[in-house]
């Protein structure tokens, strides 16, 4: 049984205007309690772009309050102190009370309780058609997934991440989220010796490309942004230069098959999707992970895709193996998020800060 001296409070939302500084403070009930589960106490939660997009509806209809209904509790990155855990089976390492753990977008996956599932079987969490995300998800059992921007969170136990020593909360509520979002990729993708690679936009996620490439082995980072605006930040990041698209007119021509990845973090309705085929290397690769708003793009694939066997594909988050190496990749290699952090309290501050684009380059909540 999870114990039951502490409330679920957190943020929620009405409507979709609720992201224009608007979220307000209430009770929630977490998901029925099962024996699998966790209670954790939550003491830093990191904001997402994609959070606005969800609490406006953008992809979704997302469920908003009623009398009877909760709304979901927007966030990409929860973490804090584990309350409570019993018959935790898919746990890899036991987890004891006052553990520092973290949980990232996805809440759960079917992970073979219904049958066979290829991508669960072959480690691919992320890929379940039944995972749950969380926050919005539906749990098997009937519950909903109400996030992080809350003082507890109730979730699998098989998604909880204990954080290892030389990471400070605030940094691991950020790989949660922009963090596993580059690093899986690039881990996929990449890794060959002499490899140079292309970070497209440098915002949360991008900021996150740079560090994991460099950490991961690449030879040579570079930027692709409209300015050379943050030129010293990608440099001391790591990056090895930065092509801007607005300050130079022959960029696509001048860098024409410099890559073998081409990592895009921006909203793929914004992207450039031709010019960014042509900068990758015949049997290169342009991986989108920036998630749009719009879901229309046209481009040309024979010039590049047909005629250099150039590649284009997607990614989405990553699987607890892969969240828990790179969380371990860190710390051996002093790689340091920057991050901004907002009282839990100035959590309508902060949405509209981020929805401004001010993060230099990812906001964390903090529970005081």
């Amino acid at each position: 049984m999870a114990q039951k001296d502490y409330k679920f409070e957190g943020w929620v939302g009405d409507s979709p205007a609720s992201a224009d500084g608007n979220l307000r403070w209430a009770e929630f009930g977490p998901k029925p309690w099962e024996e699998t589960d966790i209670d954790i106490q939550v003491t830093h939660c990191g904001i997402c772009a994609n959070d606005l997009s969800m609490i406006r509806s953008h992809w979704v209809s997302s469920r908003y309050l009623t009398p009877t209904l909760p709304a979901p509790l927007s966030t990409r990155a929860s973490l804090g102190m584990r309350l409570l855990a019993l018959s935790c089976v898919w746990a890899p390492a036991p987890l004891v009370m006052s553990n520092r753990v973290a949980v990232g977008s996805q809440a759960d996956a079917c992970l073979g309780r219904f049958g066979d599932c290829e991508y669960c079987d072959s480690g691919d969490d992320q890929y379940c058609t039944k995972q749950v995300g969380t926050f919005g998800g539906h749990h098997f059992n009937g519950g909903v997934a109400y996030g992080g921007f809350a003082l507890y969170h109730r979730c699998p136990s098989h998604f909880v991440i204990k954080i290892p020593e030389g990471i400070s909360s605030a940094d691991a509520a950020t790989m949660m989220c922009g963090g596993i979002t580059t690093y899986s990729p690039l881990r996929h993708h990449g890794r060959r010796p002499g490899e140079s690679v292309g970070i497209v936009g440098m915002g949360g996620l991008g900021h996150f490309g740079v560090l994991w490439a460099k950490a991961l082995g690449a030879d040579k980072v570079t930027v692709i942004s409209r300015t050379s605006a943050k030129m010293a930040d990608a440099i001391s990041m790591g990056a090895d230069g930065i092509i801007a698209t607005d300050e130079e007119s022959n960029w696509a021509s001048d860098h024409a098959r410099s890559f073998d990845i081409v990592l895009s973090t921006t909203p793929l309705s914004k992207v450039l999707i031709q010019d960014y085929l042509g900068l990758v290397r015949n049997d290169g690769i342009l991986i989108q992970v920036g998630v749009p708003e719009s879901l229309s793009v046209t481009f040309n694939p024979q010039v590049h895709m047909i005629m250099r066997r150039v590649k284009m594909t997607g990614s989405f988050i990553g699987v607890p193996t892969e969240t828990r190496e790179m969380l371990q990749l860190a710390p051996e290699n002093n790689i340091k998020p920057w991050l901004q952090e907002f009282p839990m309290t100035n959590i309508n501050e902060a949405l509209l800060k981020m929805d401004a684009g001010k993060p230099k380059y990812r906001y964390v909540l903090v529970n005081e």
